[in-house]
């Protein structure tokens, strides 16, 4: 049986296992480089993590944390955003259309950058494309139609992100499409892939059909030194 309980803190177990090379880290606490991702994690929401945090957060920088309860978070931090989100994992892949899928490089970067600021599949910075392997898919004249990726990586999963289609590009299937080529790479190397969606985001109905299923709800919580 698969033991899932490292999903239950995945930022932590990224930063501590498969992507301990991106790991800024001081005591309690570690994070991506602020160019990569705002995601950080502590090993446990002690006053003592959230000092050791502090210390790995400049004056002004937002960072975000998935955790399985709530936080207290210390008066030294403002509470940006608090809420629930749907962590859904993936244990079979259902068929999908074939996709000419090409895999995004850094020359790729700004395009991705117009992508995700128009869709906003969540945050996506200069260096993201460092966490993962990103593929896409391009238009006849070169725009990038759609375009999904590879984010948190811990040992025994791989987390699915940066999942997004151009407005004028919807409604042809390129999301899903994406979506399963990526789950069954994840397959191929012995891994489960996992996502994390809002609730109230019509994409989860898209991730239900191609096979994932809600495993938990999760916290998320953005905060700022105060």
């Amino acid at each position: 049986m698969t033991d899932f309980t490292a999903l239950d803190h995945p930022i932590w177990s990224a930063l501590t296992t498969a992507h301990r090379s991106l790991a800024v880290s001081r005591g309690l606490a570690t994070r991506y480089p602020a160019d990569v991702s705002p995601l950080a994690a502590l090993s446990e929401p002690t006053v003592e993590a959230f000092a050791d945090l502090r210390a790995l957060v400049g004056a002004g920088e937002t960072v975000a944390l998935f955790t399985s309860a709530a936080p207290d978070v210390p008066d030294e931090w403002v509470v940006l955003r608090s809420r629930l989100i749907d962590q859904m994992v993936c244990r079979d892949v259902v068929e999908s259309a074939a996709i000419d899928a090409v895999q995004l490089r850094q020359s790729d970067v700004p395009d991705m950058l117009a992508l995700t600021s128009v869709t906003e599949p969540g945050p996506f910075l200069p260096d993201t494309i460092r966490m993962g392997r990103y593929i896409g898919v391009r238009s006849p004249d070169g725009r990038l139609m759609a375009m999904a990726g590879l984010r948190l990586s811990l040992e025994g999963f791989v987390e699915i992100s940066a999942v997004c289609t151009d407005p004028e590009f919807r409604g042809r299937g390129l999301s899903r499409a994406l979506v399963v080529s990526l789950a069954r790479e994840i397959f191929g190397q012995g891994r489960i892939p996992f996502l994390h969606v809002k609730t109230e985001n019509m994409a989860r109905i898209v991730y239900e059909k191609v096979g994932f299923a809600i495993r938990r709800a999760v916290y998320l919580t953005v905060i700022t030194p105060r």
